[in-house]
């Protein structure tokens, strides 16, 4: 078993059972207690679990991790995914981008396009676009979160709702089984509703460790998404979801 492999068993473990201790993950993957602590270390970093004395439990579902190590966390996973989103919208189109890493690089990877106008919550988002002279950015207003540059509040929502854009594109904290979207902030959920009800269609942005991850706020559910673009095969309940509701399904491998 690749480390990979392993890892992904780990947080599959955890997130089936809660709080794992290093004596129990042994058990199960018949390997040495240092490789597991190894492991637990390198997947605390990335933010995929809680490490805790002798073993590790699920992330929070009622905090996100820190800003800075999401944006450490999966940055080649998400560059992928963010590459085969840009692939996806055309020149001259129009689309929102709302908040979060992935939607970050998402710009990034835009920056080889023409002439689109985009709207965004996100100052970040659109410091990276407006440095392209055909583009049109226009920056929602409302207050500024310090800590990522997010722009949220009853006044970013009622400005989304001025606008009908090509393409919404859309971050999102844990994906449940059953489809539900997830997140964290009340008022972030606001604004992403709001994007997703004004857009032709919708572009989910979650990399692998989003599956199954939990918080506390509902934003949606798949149904409501036209794509799923992600860097890996979801978990078989999600998969059948998608071509039930015929998702499309953009795997960044």
């Amino acid at each position: 078993m690749s480390q990979a492999q392993r890892q992904a068993r780990i947080l599959e473990q955890i997130q089936l059972k809660g709080y794992q201790s290093i004596d129990e993950l042994v058990a199960t993957l018949h390997v040495t207690p240092q490789t597991i602590r190894r492991d637990l270390n390198q997947m605390a970093d990335r933010g995929e679990l809680e490490r805790h004395h002798g073993g590790a439990g699920p992330i929070s579902s009622t905090q996100n991790a820190a800003y800075q190590l999401r944006q450490r966390n999966a940055t080649a996973e998400k560059q992928r995914i963010a590459a085969c989103i840009a692939r996806q919208i055309p020149d001259q189109a129009s689309l929102f981008i709302n908040l979060g890493t992935t939607n970050e690089l998402v710009a990034q990877a835009l920056l080889g396009h023409r002439e689109l106008k985009i709207v965004t919550n996100n100052l970040i988002v659109a410091s990276i676009l407006s440095a392209k002279a055909d583009f049109s950015v226009i920056i929602a207003g409302g207050e500024v979160r310090h800590r990522d540059g997010g722009i949220v509040g009853e006044a970013t929502r009622d400005f989304i709702h001025q606008f009908k854009l090509d393409y919404g594109i859309i971050g999102i904290s844990g994906i449940d089984e059953d489809g539900s979207l997830l997140d964290f902030d009340y008022q972030e959920v606001r604004i992403a509703q709001a994007i997703m009800s004004n857009s032709r269609a919708v572009f989910l942005a979650a990399d692998h460790s989003k599956f199954g991850r939990r918080a506390m706020v509902r934003l949606g559910h798949l149904q409501q998404c036209t794509a799923l673009f992600t860097d890996r095969t979801p978990p078989a309940a999600i998969k059948d979801l998608l071509q039930r509701e015929n998702i499309r399904l953009h795997i960044a491998e």
